[in-house]
């Protein structure tokens, strides 16, 4: 008798994101950055960002004792030494997928917080360990999962999983759009944009490819969750009509044994890319933590 639980990974790659989105390939160094962890913790949903020659990456740090995530920093130097790691966000609620970015001369953080029923705009008051709340986006009282910000042609677009979608055991990509990050947010009126278990949730960092083109990571979650990230190419975008292609899923490295089992997050760092990978556990140790659970109850 066992239990089966996730353990993600968090690995920097020596590779553009755009490389790795457009050939479905893996070829860069590899690099294990994960701080230390114990058997009931992972580490998982790396975001990027790069300030005064120093590399700071976000990400979630989930207990499955307390059932919680939090959001923490590690930074590095340009030779990639640790230099710090500290829990820069948490909350009575579980956060993850911590999407960092800068607009306005201001640096925002948008975590996945669906276990609240909102979805809350963080401002940096001192990078990168003091957060506070901006505003809470509204998107017709939709839940947004794993929502990803991007500022495209004049305008900023907002694509998540609808939470009234996974209630219905479906999944589906919504996409909304603003001229003002804080302002009014207008949901696309032909949503879902795309549906299915193979795409429709946001799995990274939006990017710009050589031909001017949007790509969306997306998860790949047919025969498990985070199975695989592939991309999602946008030939046209707008708010009266949005197009797509869908790119082959991304081969998980053989390198990264025993973590091939999945993969969630892809990335951007500069001209390196963050992943997550996961192996799965099926040990007697499960019991022990489900009877730890039990017993908190």
């Amino acid at each position: 008798m066992g239990i089966r639980k996730d353990l993600w990974k968090i690995f920097l790659v020596k590779q553009p994101i755009t490389e790795i989105l457009q050939s479905s390939k893996i070829r860069g160094e590899i690099l294990d950055i994960t701080r230390d962890l114990n058997f009931y913790c992972f580490s998982a949903d790396p975001f990027g960002f790069e300030k005064d020659n120093t590399l700071y990456v976000f990400s979630e740090y989930y207990d499955y004792r307390s059932r919680k995530g939090v959001i923490e920093c590690q930074s590095f130097n340009k030779e990639l030494q640790l230099l710090s790691q500290k829990t820069v966000l948490s909350e009575d609620w579980h956060l993850s997928y911590p999407y960092v970015f800068e607009a306005d001369n201001q640096i925002y953080m948008l975590p996945e917080a669906s276990r609240n029923h909102k979805l809350t705009l963080y401002h940096a008051i001192s990078f990168p360990d003091h957060w506070e709340r901006l505003c809470d986006i509204d998107l017709g009282g939709d839940i947004a999962i794993d929502a990803t910000p991007v500022f495209h042609d004049g305008m900023w677009w907002l694509f998540y999983m609808s939470g009234y979608a996974k209630a219905r055991k479906k999944q589906e990509l919504h996409a909304a759009y603003a001229r003002e990050l804080t302002g009014k947010w207008t949901v696309y009126k032909n949503n879902p944009v795309i549906e299915g278990f193979a795409y429709s949730r946001p799995g990274g960092s939006a990017v710009i490819n050589k031909e001017g083109k949007l790509v969306l990571p997306v998860q790949d979650c047919v025969t498990t969750y985070g199975r695989a990230v592939r991309s999602l190419l946008f030939d046209h975008l707008s708010p009266d009509l949005i197009q797509y292609s869908v790119g082959k899923a991304i081969d998980i490295p053989a390198s990264l044994s025993p973590y091939t089992e999945g993969m969630h997050t892809l990335s951007a760092i500069g001209d390196m890319t963050l992943i997550d990978a996961k192996k799965t556990d099926l040990s007697l140790k499960g019991i022990g933590l489900q009877i730890i659970r039990e017993f908190k109850k």
